[in-house]
């Protein structure tokens, strides 16, 4: 490139420039362009700022409302124990004992089994591989939990080793509440003596150790009697077949 044609090119750029600079005629709409460009660049920007800001606020609100409400469950549970257990003191004359029931949060982690939906392993922090815990899911029986393999394994209502203690109807028939690997559970050992009827709702008796009183389980569809003894086929309340969390009982008092 000869000197002559490099500075006609320089000319031209300086030329321009200066037009670009002093010309309204073509910087008007030049700037136009460009403050166009700056805005909607501006709008974008602020846009996805509120849009990340309002994700996280939410985002943030909903873990606080999804906190609170286990917290309410697990409150409202233990409240209902003490409610129980208040009754109970009232009846006897006002006696002053000690109560300190408490639940935990736990996890469901995966089925023991491929096949078997009624064992769970769960993910249970303080778990004492020793005890036996009730299993809850929103204020119902859920199923007790066990160790098996030194690691905390539930036994959903449904399966024939859940047992525990339960009362049915107004006199309070008391009962041992099982699995059937079925869609029903069974009730045995109920005392022939005491009336019950279909209907009858059936509750946690608390005297276990596992559960505290009143827990809900299900109505009686069905009665029979063999050996002094009645048994009762149960509809039972929890049927939630792949729920995430549950309460363990850690302490009934």
């Amino acid at each position: 490139m000869n000197k002559e044609l490099l500075g006609f090119i320089s000319l031209f750029i300086a030329l321009f420039i200066g037009a670009l600079y002093y010309t309204n005629l073509i910087q008007s709409p030049i700037v136009s362009v460009l403050n166009f460009i700056k805005i909607s660049y501006n709008d974008a920007t602020s846009y996805i700022e509120q849009t990340i800001d309002k994700h996280i606020f939410q985002t943030r609100q909903i873990e606080t409302l999804q906190e609170n409400v286990l917290q309410y469950e697990k409150n409202h549970f233990v409240m209902h124990q003490m409610a129980k257990e208040i009754q109970d003191l009232y009846r006897e004359n006002n006696s002053l004992f000690k109560l300190n029931p408490d639940v935990a949060l736990v996890r469901s982690i995966s089925y023991s089994k491929m096949g078997d939906f009624n064992k769970v392993w769960l993910e249970f922090d303080d778990f004492n591989n020793s005890k036996i815990y009730g299993l809850v899911y929103k204020e119902m029986v859920a199923g007790i939990v066990v160790s098996h393999k030194n690691k905390p394994l539930a036994l959903l209502n449904r399966d024939i080793k859940s047992s525990y203690s339960v009362t049915i109807g107004e006199q309070n028939a008391p009962g041992i509440a099982h699995g059937n690997n079925t869609e029903n559970l069974l009730v045995k050992f109920i005392p022939s003596w005491v009336t019950i009827d279909v209907g009858d709702e059936v509750m946690t008796s608390g005297l276990d150790g596992i559960f505290f009183k009143g827990v809900k389980v299900g109505k009686v569809l069905s009665i029979s009697s063999s050996q002094g003894y009645q048994s009762a086929i149960i509809e039972p309340y929890y049927k939630a077949m792949n729920p995430n969390y549950f309460h363990a009982i850690m302490r009934v008092r």
